[in-house]
This record gives C-alpha cells, structure tokens and sequence, in this order.
C-alpha cells in the first residue's frame, strides 16, 4: 500500500479542451420549496401521519414516525431502492432545521420510536396549489431531495461513533471512498478498514488552526468540505489544499512533529480523520497481509491478500515474475477456458514497463510456449508430468488468445508479434487439444472484431491531409496517420529552405509544430488548421473564413427535426466512434504517446473532439438564432434532446448538450429563458445538478453506478480520473514495478468494475443503435434519417467565446 502524498498533481487536460465546472445555484431555497412540496401533499393525502403519540408514557404532539415518514416517500418515489435512500432525503431536511427530532437529535432513524416535527410555521410550509401544479412541484421536490439525500446519509454515519457504524453504514462509506482523491488508489483492504475507523470533524470559522507547526501528530486528515492553507515558519503560505486532498500523515509516518501549520481557509470545513493508532494499526495490518518473493536477496515480487477471499493481489514486482504469476493463477476448466481477469490489466498496460519485444521473448513465456518445463518436475508419474505440461501450454495459449482478441488489427503493424504468433502457431499445430483452443481464441477475437469499425485509424491507415499556404489556398496529400512533420515537410517543399509547419485555431493562436512529431494531424483541435510557410511570414498568417464558423445559423433546418431523431444520429454516431476507440489508445494518452514508439491516439482524440464539437454547436446555433420566440422553441428542443440522450445512456453527447446550455453565452439569455415552461425548465435543473463536481463528481458517479452496460461514458472524466492517478503514483517502486498503479489506471466501469473493452463488445438490440419509431414527419427532406444522419455528422460551430460572448450581447443587451 502507498500512503497518498500532500500536493498531488491537479488534472492536465494535455491537448483538448473541455470544461469541469460547477453550475450556481442556491441549495438551501431549493431545500425549503422541496420541503414545502412534500408537506403540502402529506398534508393532503396523508393527514393521519402528523398526530399526537404516546411513548413510554409521555406524548408528543402532532409529529411523525421515522418508519411512518420513509414508507411514505418509498410510496411517492418508486425509483427508491432501498430505505437507506428514503432515510438520506429526509435527513436533509434534518440538517436544513425544517425537520426536527422531538429531543433535537440530529440523526434521522428509520424507527417507530423516534418522532419528528415539521417547523411549518418557521418556514412556510403551508401553501395552497392546484393539483396538477402540486404533482410537478412534489417529482421536482423529490428529484432534489434525492439527489442530496445520499451526501446527507453520508454526514449522518460519518458523525456517528465508529463503534456504532452497522454493515451497511461501513458500506456506504467504503464506496464513497472510492470516490475522494487521497483515498481512490488504496487497497480495497484498506478501504474497508478507513471506513471502520473514520471520525467526521467540523469547524465552522475560518482563520481556525486545525494544528501548528512542531506539534505532536496525532492524526491523519481528508478533507471532505472546504480548503485549507499550509503555512510553514519563514515562507509563509507553502500552498492550498483542496476538497478530497489530504495532510499531515507524514508525522505520523515518521513519528515527528507537524512540519507545517494547517489553517482554514474558509467557514464550515469539515474534514475525515484518522487516528494516530488506527493509522499505525492499518500499517500492520497490511504489511501482516504482505508477501514479498525474493531471489539472490532481492525482492521480485510483492502480494497483498485481498480483505475478503484467500487470494493474493500482484502490488509490484519484476515484469517477468508478474507475467509469470499470473500465468500460474490462470485456472482452466476442462475445456481449457478461464474468465477474464488481472491478465486483461496486464496486456492492456504491459508497454509501460514491458514493451512487446520483451513481452514475447520472456523467458517464462517461452518456455512454457516450447514445452520446456519438465526440468521443474523432480517428482510424479509420466502420466502427471504430461498433464502438468499440457496445462502449462494451455495456460500460455489462453493469455496469448486474450492478448490477440485485445489488440486485434493492430498486432498486423507489429511484427514481432506476427513473428511470434507464427512460431506459436507451429508449436501447437501438432496438438489437437492446443491448436483447437488456439483456434477459439481466433474465433473470439472474430466475434469481438466488431470494435473495430469503419471509423477506426490505424497507425499506417491513411488519412487527407489539408495544409494551407500563406495566401489561404490548400495542398492536400494521402499520408499515413503517424506521419512525421519532417516527412510532411519533405512531401511539400523542396529540402534546404526554412520553411516551417503551423498550426493556428480560430482565435489566431498559433504554434510551430516540431519535426519529429508524429499522428499530429489527427491531434488538431477543433477549428484548428496546419499552414506551410517561411519563419519571416508566421506573423502574417490569420485564420481561414472557414475557422470562423458559421455566420448563419440552422435553426430553420433544426425545427424541422424530431428531437429524438436529432438524439438517436448523435447517439449512433457517438457509438461508432467510442468502439473504433481502442483502449490501449487511454494508456498511450495518460501515459504519455511519446514513450510508445510508433503509438496513436487518434481514435481517443477525435472522440474527444467530438465532446467538444457538439458542446460549441449548441451554443453556436442559439447565439446565431436572432428570433426570440424560434431561440426559446431552440433551447428548449436542446433540453429535450438533452433528455433523450441520457435515456439512451449516451453520456457523452449528453454532458457536451449540458456544457453547451451552461455557457456563459447562453446562460444570461434571460429572455430567452423565461420563455422556457416550468416543466421543461425543472427537467434541466434536474439534470444541472449532475454537473456539479464536488465530491469529486459524485452526483454523476452516483447516476453511472445505477446504469448496466453498454453506455457511453463521460470521456473528459474518465482521463481526468486516469491522468490523476497516473500523476498521483510512480511507475516503479523500490526498483518494482508499481502493478497496483497498473490495475487502478486501465479503464473501468464505475459499479462493475469492468474494463472498457467489456462495455463495447456488449452489443444493442439491433445494429444500429437506436432506431426505433422517429417522432419525425419523413416524408419531408430534411428530416429523412441519411439527411438528419448527414446534418449530424457535419456540424459547424464557433469555438471562440469571446465571439460567441459579443453575439449573445448583441441578441440581448
């Protein structure tokens, strides 16, 4: 296990742009018209739920059972999985003082004994509506109060004793820290035991020093809300730390004083603390479940075993003696098959410390492949060696039939690998038993053939290159996707001259591109162009009319289209482009595309290109929309389409339709806005806060975990979470490979666990995705599916936010 360090590296968002904010709005009036909703309804429906009770002969006038309050709203809210839900919206209003024990305790508790008041007096909650008007406001109530509830029920069993804390609490917690920064990469053993042992701490006035410089150490500290600022004797403010970031384990790690003075930076921080002896005990505790293998005095290899099953988890160790691991925990039916394990970690991420060549000439690898494992057998008939060896072989077959079906197509441009699997190939050929596995390792890798679409960009697939003179006329050339500017450079001018290769967005940024930098092309952001000139005439270079965008918009066309056909072409098109993505493309991004030599991410790229192409078109379209009544008919078809877009699970397209309608240049359309039914405008608040990215993106993680693949993930998340951990945590440690770091950056589904591959090979109903019933009218042109199709994979956008900031004035001063 690695402790966290203070100051980990913040996310770097490399080439693309895209935004991670948080939308404004205030919580508390929401809490209290969500409040008032639900009184009025239980009010009406329910009456008899506010009465005078009797316990342990006293009475308690006019209140609520806390078993009564949560079996109503499990009856008003379907959605609700559990009572746990239930118990986490009622204790916001707990904690907001709307909601009130009889003795002011203040947990709410799902019993019969214990009572609560509302403070409908104090707050207003008496309010006449009619009952369409009260149905709306109750599901937005509702809708509110659930997706505040789970943070509440968390501070809930945070404050409480941990001796007190019951399975399920433990639970709750232990995912929760799957979520925060400091604690993201530990063990889940480790997990499991913070959350035994955490202690919610509160302070609510900022300049309070939590501890100072030369104290004694006596605990560890998340921060769960709020920031602080590190102060240390002679340079003052050292730096500041975040929500989710953590301090002062060094002191506790080395039994020394506190080298720094922590103090708040702002009210009402709260934080989640680890004693001093929890902390030294959880050490224990994992170096007890520690193994470490050793040869000639060095450490090979290190094990953890895992909180809950007898297994031993690869934390580090030398590439051959983890490769050799795991071929020994390969478990083979009699049918010579085993489930996708940690072996699918370790092909996706062996280049970082492993490159192919490596990889297929390890000793362990070969040996095992030719049969020479016999010498280890001192012992047994000839019957059990046969049978040893033949298992040994079937293993090796099964990790390389799990290596061709990962990388599939792009195993042709390497040929070491093709060199490999030819011998391999020759090897088995005199056994059925091995060349019939071998062979439905091929046939998987056939069925799972289908990631790999027309869209997809190999390394030598060639692609058009456009390449602009000076006086804005193009040249144009075929050449393969990792092409090197030299080679560029060579194909279009003559050698000796001083010229060079730009690139220039929309804004006139420009940036002289290196000669040795290869797939470059590919890699352009959006709206930018590449421009061949001499070094005298960088300066006189302006972007091209056609980098500017549109100076009209579609809105004519765009009203013409159903919002679920416009939804299903972007859900579709989305789709075709995520699975011609490979995954080795995320670890060639985070790690660095450099350090693989003749790598591309070309397919990650232009998926994140996308994000932002679709994220622009919404803003563009309604700040060239210059009629008031179409603009708010506009915004309202993006709420809708919005709305389709996460039915269909496509997260992507849906957070980009979001981002768009958050824009600056949108948001202070007010006219516009209030021309926006309530309904429709409940719908996007509703939506808005899953936006939000305290709690490191907690309302969207906790959304993702309800969903079952195939989806389309967030991709701007998903890096930002990889690029953290990569920063966060060495390659290599004491010399060892850090495999643990490995397993925790390969792509995963946020619930299951599941790498990316998984998610895609899961097909849809039907071929293409969504094709069921349009709401369009086709018989009209426009809104014809090759028409919508081709509109859809065409869009043109401003991506320059101070024009589309000036447009937006000049619609609405």
């Amino acid at each position: 296990m690695k402790w966290p360090e203070t100051g980990q590296p913040h996310y770097s968002n490399k080439q693309s742009t895209f935004l991670l904010h948080k939308p404004c709005f205030c919580i508390s009036d929401r809490v209290v018209k969500a409040a008032r909703s639900v009184y009025s309804v239980m009010i009406e429906r329910n009456p008899g739920l506010i009465r005078d009770r009797k316990y342990h002969l006293k009475t308690y006038r006019q209140c609520c059972s806390g078993k009564e309050l949560v079996d109503w709203l499990m009856k008003q809210n379907e959605c609700l999985q559990s009572r746990s839900q239930a118990v986490g919206m009622w204790q916001v209003l707990v904690d907001e003082g709307i909601l009130v024990h009889v003795k002011h305790e203040l947990n709410f508790l799902d019993k019969d004994t214990q009572f609560y008041r509302f403070q409908d007096s104090e707050f207003g909650l008496n309010h006449i509506t009619n009952e369409k008007d009260s149905e709306d406001e109750l599901q937005e109530g509702l809708s509110l109060l659930s997706q505040l509830g789970p943070d509440a029920l968390l501070t809930m069993i945070l404050r409480k004793c941990p001796s007190q804390r019951s399975a399920e609490d433990l639970e709750v917690i232990y995912e929760e820290l799957l979520h925060v920064k400091a604690a993201a990469h530990l063990s889940a053993s480790v997990r499991k035991e913070l959350a035994a042992v955490l202690v919610f701490e509160s302070h609510a006035k900022a300049g309070t020093v939590l501890f100072s410089q030369g104290d004694k150490g006596t605990s560890w500290y998340i921060i769960w809300k709020g920031s602080v600022n590190v102060i240390t004797h002679g340079k003052g403010l050292v730096t500041t730390l975040h929500e989710g970031e953590d301090f002062g384990q060094l002191a506790l790690l080395n039994d020394a004083p506190r080298a720094a003075t922590i103090i708040l930076r702002e009210d009402n921080c709260h934080f989640l603390r680890v004693d001093k002896q929890d902390f030294i005990r959880i050490l224990k505790d994992v170096e007890a479940n520690t193994v470490r293998l050793e040869e000639h005095g060095k450490t090979v290899l290190v094990l953890e075993k895992s909180a809950d099953s007898a297994q031993y988890t690869v934390m580090s160790g030398t590439p051959e003696k983890i490769l050799e691991h795991l071929l020994e925990t390969v478990k083979l039916d009699s049918n010579g098959n085993d489930a996708i394990g940690r072996s699918l970690d370790f092909l996706l991420t062996h280049k970082v410390f492993m490159p192919s060549s490596q990889l297929l000439h390890c000793h362990c690898l070969c040996c095992r492949c030719c049969g020479i494992v016999h010498v280890i057998l001192s012992e047994g008939s000839d019957q059990e060696k046969a049978a040893y060896i033949l298992n040994t072989k079937q293993k090796v077959v099964k990790l390389v039939g799990q290596w061709v079906a990962l990388y599939g197509l792009l195993l042709k441009e390497d040929p070491v690998a093709l060199d490999f699997l030819e011998r391999l190939k020759k090897e088995v050929a005199g056994d059925f038993r091995l060349s019939s596995l071998l062979k439905e390792q091929f046939r998987e890798r056939r069925r799972t053939k289908q990631i790999l679409t027309f869209w997809f960009l190999s390394p030598l697939g060639a692609v058009l290159y456009e390449i602009y003179r000076p006086d804005s006329k193009p040249l144009t050339l075929m050449l393969p996707v990792n092409t090197s500017v030299q080679d560029v450079m060579s194909a279009i001018v003559k050698p000796g001259g001083d010229h060079i290769l730009v690139k220039m967005n929309s804004t006139g940024e420009r940036a002289q591109l290196k000669l040795d930098a290869t797939a470059f092309y590919t890699a352009l952001g959006l709206n930018e162009r590449l421009f061949i000139c001499t070094s005298s005439q960088v300066e006189q270079l302006m972007p091209l009319k056609e980098q500017q965008g549109p100076e009209r918009g579609t809105t004519d066309i765009l009203e013409q289209m159903g919002s679920k056909d416009i939804a299903n072409e972007l859900t579709n098109y989305d789709w075709e482009l995520f699975t011609a993505m490979h995954e080795v493309e995320l670890i060639h991004y985070i790690f660095g595309r450099h350090k693989f030599p003749g790598a591309i991410t070309a397919n990650l790229e232009r998926f994140v290109r996308r994000f932002n192409e679709v994220q622009y078109w919404v803003v563009t379209e309604l700040c060239l929309c210059e009629d008031l009544v179409k603009r708010a008919i506009l915004l309202k078809k993006f709420i809708k389409i919005a709305a389709v877009l996460k039915e269909q699970k496509n997260l992507n397209s849906f957070f980009a339709v979001m981002f768009g309608l958050s824009n600056s240049a949108v948001q202070r359309l007010y006219k516009t806005w209030e021309r926006i039914p309530s309904k429709t405008k409940r719908i996007y608040c509703a939506y808005e806060r899953l936006m939000d990215p305290s709690r490191n993106h907690r309302a969207y993680r906790l959304a993702v975990a309800k969903l079952s693949p195939p989806y389309i993930p967030f991709m701007p998340l998903l890096l930002k979470d990889m690029t953290f951990i990569h920063e966060g945590n060495p390659n290599y440690v004491e010399k060892l490979v850090n495999f643990e770091k490995m397993l925790h950056t390969c792509p995963k589904h946020e619930k299951e666990d599941l790498p990316i591959q998984i998610l895609k090979s899961v097909q849809y109903e039907s071929n293409m995705i969504y094709s069921s019933q349009p709401d369009s009218d086709h018989g009209l042109p426009l809104r014809s599916p090759s028409n919508i199709r081709h509109y859809i994979q065409n869009l043109k956008v401003i991506d320059n936010q101070r024009k589309l900031t000036q447009l937006s004035r000049t619609l609405e001063c």
